[in-house]
């Protein structure tokens, strides 16, 4: 794998791998002497963020991933207007030229596809941060790590997915990611105007993995053992007015399993209460911190495999 730009990439054996090292890594960082191993790893590397859409965590986990490691950090927080790509750059022409300044490339864009492209022109790795509504990979990565430490299994796990389906590029990759595990099953909770894509649902019909499409979410939850929700994606929608029609509030929690996990990719709008914060099934927080440790583990892969 000499770049990350899709979650087909993510195999079991790969994500093995990525979360023991992940593991690996949380425990050294919890101490001085941990730490200090850590920044003496790859202190002759650099990774240059590009990020043509606003992120908070995505771009700020994988640049402290980096100095975690001993790398440098080169970044642009808003590309779009603060790049050349305002003077009609390609995406190829930008990475062959920051490929002389960074060790890796993290790209973020608002064009599906557009990544792929960027690793097909680039000689150092490239890491797909999110392109328009297709991919996340890197945030399935730490999304099937948070199910793992919380729910201590990645195997016969119904996943409850809800919200914007239709645009929300997280939902897609993690799909992917957990038909690859025995027992997978999913629930798509959502409005007609933003159900699953058709071809992750032919995907999932091709493996073999069962899912079912609901509007009723009280109903749903009673079976979800991962109940992953996401916001109304408004910067991708034609009608500004529409409407997700769901939220995850207290009365919501009643219906669920003792033992079961709630996420969010972040950031929340208003589709999950701030009251559900202390329940102890409330994950996203914790499922936000461990983008961290994936990202770090997931650069030195990169860099180890060269």
């Amino acid at each position: 794998m000499d770049h990350l730009v899709a979650a087909k990439q993510l195999t079991p054996e790969v994500l093995s791998g990525l979360m023991q090292k992940a593991e690996e890594y949380r425990k050294l960082l919890e101490t001085p002497e941990g730490r200090k191993q850590l920044r003496e790893l790859y202190p002759d590397k650099v990774v240059a963020t590009l990020f043509y859409e606003p992120s908070t965590r995505t771009r700020l986990s994988h640049e402290s991933a980096a100095q975690r490691l001993g790398m440098g950090v080169v970044s642009t927080e808003n590309a779009a207007e603060f790049s050349s790509a305002i003077k009609g750059e390609t995406i190829e022409d930008t990475v062959r030229v920051v490929c002389g300044y960074a060790d890796a490339i993290v790209i973020r864009h608002k064009e599906t596809g557009i990544v792929d492209r960027a690793a097909a022109a680039s000689p150092v790795p490239v890491i797909n941060a999110g392109d328009g509504t297709g991919e996340h990979p890197t945030q399935a990565l730490l999304d099937v790590y948070t199910i793992w430490r919380e729910m201590g299994t990645l195997e016969g796990l119904n996943v409850l997915m809800g919200g914007d389906l239709a645009h929300g590029r997280t939902v897609r990759s993690l799909a992917q990611v957990m038909s690859n595990y025995k027992g997978t099953s999913f629930t798509f909770v959502s409005t007609p105007q933003l159900q699953m894509g058709d071809d992750i649902k032919a995907l999932l019909k091709e493996r073999g993995v069962a899912f079912t499409e609901t509007d009723d979410v009280n109903e749903a939850v009673k079976q979800a053992d991962v109940v992953y929700w996401t916001r109304l994606q408004k910067e991708r929608l034609e009608d500004p007015t529409l409407e997700a029609g769901f939220v995850i509030d207290e009365s919501v929690l009643q219906n669920m399993k003792e033992k079961s996990v709630i996420m969010h990719p972040l950031p929340r709008v208003s589709e999950i209460t701030a009251g559900v914060d202390i329940d102890p099934r409330a994950a996203y927080f914790r499922q936000s911190h461990n983008g961290v440790y994936v990202r770090m583990a997931l650069l030195d892969y990169l860099f180890s495999h060269k």
